[in-house]
């Protein structure tokens, strides 16, 4: 080293050769800008810019994954709109408690400043904040959407990874959560005027880039849950139990290396940062979880619906609805018709009394008023009378051989009187009685209708 500085001590001020200028990632020269508007500006920030990139690309790989499982059309941004707010407001609550310093000052004395809290483009979003309240406000639009949760969570595990890949990269732009001092050729530059900049350090001191870190480790993470559900399939939330193993594992190195100020907690006799203990706990919590799941009777895992909620059960529903409709229709029908009977009855009931009336025209005393021998009853239904034939016409073509002598069943047309010198019936001396109906059949009237 000392030979390397000797070398660069002989060379003109202004000529330093790259080879000897040590590698270093830069600090960034941009971290925003500005939109004129009639009143003032609106600042964009690039933290902001970058969290949004990494919504936008997480709700991408979730809905591709989440259409292969059969979901919704459209279910994955009706549950995004209630996900998404929710999981920022738990992340940033996470982060003003676990880094409560500049909000409520040392110790919680109230020297901190309060109106920082909801200021988020100065950065400060802590993940287990942002997946806790996230994966409520997920429950609420599954619910909505007929949906399960666990189905959901597993299909925006990787998803979620590449978003927090992508954001990461908001802490480079704020200058803010870097590691150590380093001499590694990776190293990262910060402004020594900047705020984020540790005192008791040298202008140039390199620290570890660790946002860099995190986000290639989810990158690599996102590839590893996408082989491993195709070639295990999980379901049931374990893909998700599965990436926060993952994603802790991780956290717990990357996080040691910091150097920025945090909530330190001391249990079993180590001290060390509110955010190493969290991941080594949720990493306990995912890993029994993840078994105990996969230890239970598998069920219907590839049905992403509720129970009930299923498209089939929905349409059978509507069907229901409608046969019950119609029910109701068929019921009012046939009392409409049922009201409209009696009056049919007595109008079948009168014509019956018609028919007897005419039937009775003619006979014998002790038979008037008595049904005859295979007649239709008054109470038996009549049928409706043929409009083309009427029923005394009918009556009247055809002989009666039940009834008494000399009944006929209809009036009949006279039949013209013998002229004289011809036997009367009544003469004949086939009958032998007077009175008797000669046994020859009547002559047709002519002219029968």
């Amino acid at each position: 080293m000392q030979m390397f500085h000797s070398a660069a001590a002989l060379l003109p001020a202004n000529i330093v050769p790259a080879n000897m200028i040590p590698a270093s990632i830069p600090s960034p020269d941009w971290s925003g800008f500005d939109i004129p508007l009639p009143w003032g500006s609106l600042r964009i920030h690039a933290y902001a810019l970058c969290i949004l990139a990494g919504i936008i690309v997480g709700l991408w790989l979730t809905s591709v994954r989440w259409a292969r499982r059969g979901a919704p059309e459209g279910s994955v941004w009706d549950i995004a709109i209630w996900a998404i707010p929710f999981g920022i407001i738990g992340g940033r609550l996470y982060h003003v408690f676990s880094s409560p310093d500049a909000y409520f000052g040392p110790g919680f004395d109230g020297t901190g400043d309060l109106s920082l809290i909801p200021q988020i483009q100065r950065g400060g979003l802590g993940i287990w904040g942002a997946v806790v309240l996230g994966a409520f406000g997920a429950w609420i639009g599954c619910r909505r959407a007929g949906v399960k949760l666990t189905a959901f969570l597993d299909a925006a595990a990787p998803g979620l990874l590449l978003a927090q890949a992508v954001g990461r990269w908001g802490n480079y732009f704020n200058q803010e959560l870097f590691g150590g001092p380093t001499t590694l050729p990776w190293g990262l530059q910060v402004d020594a005027d900047n705020a984020n900049f540790p005192s008791g350090y040298a202008a140039d001191t390199l620290f570890h880039p660790t946002f860099l870190y995190e986000s290639l480790w989810n990158i690599a993470g996102v590839l590893i849950l996408l082989a491993l559900d195709r070639r295990f399939h999980f379901r049931r939330g374990r893909l998700f139990w599965l990436y926060a193993m993952y994603y802790t594992l991780g956290r717990v190195w990357i996080e040691a290396m910091r150097i920025d100020d945090a909530e330190q907690i001391s249990l079993f006799g180590i001290t060390t940062r509110l955010n190493v203990w969290t991941s080594i706990f949720v990493f306990v919590a995912a890993l029994a979880v993840f078994i105990v799941l996969g230890l239970r009777k598998k069920a219907d895992d590839e049905n992403v619906y509720l129970p009930g909620r299923e498209p089939a059960a929905a349409h059978a529903a509507e069907e229901a609805a409608a046969d019950t409709a119609g029910n109701k229709a068929a019921v009012d029908a046939a009392a409409d018709e049922a009201a409209v009977e009696p009056a049919g009855n007595e109008s079948a009931v009168g014509t019956a009394a018609v028919a007897e009336k005419t039937d009775d025209v003619g006979s014998s005393p002790e038979q008037a008023g008595k049904p005859a021998s295979g007649r239709r009853s008054a109470v038996d239904p009549v049928r409706d009378p043929d409009p083309a034939v009427s029923d005394s016409e009918w009556h009247g073509n055809l002989p009666n051989n039940k009834n008494g002598p000399g009944h006929s069943s209809a009036p009949t047309e006279a039949v013209p009187a013998p002229s004289r010198g011809d036997t009367s019936a009544t003469d004949s001396p086939d009958t032998g009685k007077s009175g008797a109906t000669a046994t020859g059949a009547v002559p047709k009237a002519d002219g029968t209708r």
